[in-house]
């Protein structure tokens, strides 16, 4: 038995049973990933999909995802890799993949626009040592290294990929402790230490989903834009926000998709605060 420490959960994991998010195991009293090179998804996409506006754009980046999460956000549209019944079948079934294969891989489609690797799709730091070995030998190769997360990580782990990664997409998936906790089962402390953090190492853009009566009010975006304008003084670094349209999925779908006009005016909302302001699935 041994503890996981990559996120707040603190998992306390038996000889060969899994963590919370499906991926993390103990084995021989030691906790290791054992999603390690294991890939549910392989997509060579458009760097805006990640979504990234102002990184390296119109360019191509070899995205790929493996399997387990360590939120439990009821829209997941990835639920299938994420956790899922289906999901946490993978460990079974998912094909091997060495750092050496995808940097490969990667180098080969640069003749099709592509500058590098994005890890993302499923949550990637529950698996962050392939993100680690597998990006450190990407930047040799003069590749650039994407990461979309939930940002609910340890500062550790952050400091374990940081000198690789060149770019992140953050969900900051709500502004309030209770929809962290009740609606996601997450930590809103957590994820506010891992952006403060993470816009000091590379360059950041950060999502948030528009649920309808959940983060939908002007009030909330305003006290999020103001505190990612803190962040942008700090840094002394622009940071885009993505503000998104909902649509059903996975087990929530009582709720209509987000009106457009809601969209559109907490964009305008944010661009009080910020200069970079982006309306998604619109």
């Amino acid at each position: 038995m041994a503890v996981c420490d990559v996120c707040f959960r603190q998992c306390n994991i038996k000889e060969g049973q899994t963590g919370f998010c499906g991926a993390r195991t103990c084995r021989d009293g030691q906790i290791i990933a054992e999603n390690y090179g294991r890939l549910t998804s392989l997509a060579l996409d458009p760097i805006e999909k990640k979504p990234l506006k102002m990184f390296f754009p119109g360019s191509m980046i070899l995205s790929l995802g493996s399997y387990g999460c360590n939120l439990r956000c009821p829209f997941c549209q990835n639920s299938s890799i994420s956790w899922s019944k289906k999901a946490f079948d993978y460990k079974d079934k998912a094909d091997y993949y060495s750092p050496k294969e995808i940097v490969n891989t990667a180098l080969k489609l640069r003749p099709q626009g592509n500058i590098g690797l994005a890890f993302t799709y499923n949550e990637p730091l529950i698996g962050y040592e392939f993100i680690r070995d597998t990006a450190k030998l990407s930047k040799q190769n003069g590749l650039k290294n994407v990461l979309v997360t939930n940002g609910t990580a340890t500062l550790k782990v952050l400091k374990e990929i940081s000198p690789y990664i060149d770019a992140m997409n953050v969900d900051l998936k709500a502004f309030t402790n209770d929809f962290y906790k009740d609606f996601l089962q997450g930590d809103f402390k957590m994820v506010k230490d891992f952006i403060t953090q993470a816009v000091q190492t590379c360059h950041v853009e950060l999502t948030t989903l528009i649920i309808p009566g959940q983060n939908d009010t002007p009030e909330e975006m305003r006290e999020l834009s103001t505190w990612v304008s803190t962040l942008q003084t700090k840094s002394n670094k622009k940071i885009p926000l993505h503000i998104t349209r909902f649509f059903p999925a996975f087990n929530y779908t009582t709720s209509e998709p987000t009106p457009v006009s809601t969209i559109m005016t907490l964009v305008e909302v944010a661009k009080e605060k910020l200069e970079y302001v982006f309306a998604g699935n619109v």
